[in-house]
């Protein structure tokens, strides 16, 4: 029996890890299809493993890791043609800043409900801009010493890394905490505003990213909108939205995009998907600390009513043989 319940655990850790590899390789594929080319190195805008790595390790623990160094390993190799050495560097660069971002998070006292506002000051700060130094400082140093980055190019590929990497956590890492808390609305729920509000996030930022007009500042009363009425399970999957639409216009030179080049274009996309991000994640997070204090406060005043109640003085026992309308001078 013993056995059996250990092979079993061994087993789930194995099917575990093979599914974080996946779910980092399927994200990077994802993610260079919005690839641009800076001085001959490959980057993107936002880089969707870095949100799966971190949420990952949120989620499972350290343990993880190996999974996430797997699916780094095999997204190099796929983008090289070929294992080297250089790139094995690079992806235990990818698998360190995930692991050094959570472990910082942790030894603060990081939740993943993200219901305060420390958590999501940690969250962009340490886990994103913090954490993701590593990353793009080892993978613009290997790109380097391998001759396929010159020295002068060195600090404009490391800021196009790190914004990418940085944008993963900020954009994809929220959304995926969110995932456990999502459950169908019942009907009595706000399914019309809801509805509504997809519409119009989708409508704004269409017209915010592809239109002849620069109006890229429609996106943010949406994003307030989704955090004031529906914390940061409404405000996440705006910020999702928003960042991958703009990608997408950003890439094809579009809307307010339009005859960039490629450096404006990244960094045109770096300031935007970051005030997203910062709008959505850190007012949700005001929204659901202030909310939690309500609620604990009006708790605290249902037990001091209760409390009250019992230490109240009772009323007087009238003694046998009297009454309302009897005197004890009548006895």
């Amino acid at each position: 029996m013993i056995r059996s319940k250990e092979s079993r655990r061994r087993a789930v850790a194995v099917l575990q890890m093979l599914g974080v590899a996946a779910a980092y390789y399927v994200s990077a594929q994802l993610g260079l299809l919005q690839e641009m080319v800076v001085h001959s190195s490959v980057v993107t805008p936002l880089w969707p493993p870095t949100g799966i790595a971190l949420g990952a390790l949120l989620y499972l623990g350290t343990w993880i890791w190996p999974g996430i160094a797997l699916g780094a390993l095999l997204t190099i190799i796929d983008i090289s043609g070929s294992f080297t050495l250089y790139g094995a560097g690079i992806a235990a660069g990818n698998t360190l800043a995930p692991l050094c971002a959570f472990l910082t998070l942790r030894r603060i006292g990081f939740r993943v409900e993200l219901d305060r506002l420390r958590d999501g000051v940690a969250l962009v700060f340490l886990g994103a801009l913090l954490g993701m130094l590593i990353s793009a400082t080892v993978g613009s140093g290997v790109l380097m010493l391998s001759d396929k980055l010159p020295p002068g190019r060195f600090w404009l590929v490391w800021s196009a890394w790190w914004v990418g990497d940085a944008m993963g956590v900020l954009v994809v890492t929220p959304f995926l905490l969110v995932l456990p808390r999502f459950r169908l609305p019942r009907p009595t729920d706000r399914w019309a505003e809801a509805g509504l509000l997809l519409v119009v996030a989708v409508t704004a930022t269409v017209v915010a990213t592809r239109g002849s007009l620069s109006m890229i500042y429609l996106v943010f009363p949406v994003i307030i909108w989704a955090a004031l009425r529906f914390e940061l399970p409404g405000s996440a999957p705006c910020a999702l939205l928003v960042s991958v639409l703009a990608v997408v216009a950003g890439r094809d030179h579009l809307g307010p995009f339009e005859d960039h080049t490629v450096l404006e274009v990244m960094v045109n996309l770096a300031f935007l998907n970051g005030c997203v991000a910062l709008t959505a994640l850190l007012l949700a997070a005001i929204v659901t600390e202030h909310q939690n204090m309500r609620r604990d406060t009006e708790l605290a005043c249902e037990e001091l009513a209760a409390l009250v109640e019992q230490l109240a003085p009772l009323p007087p026992i009238p003694r046998p043989g009297t009454g309302p309308g009897l005197r004890e001078d009548d006895l």
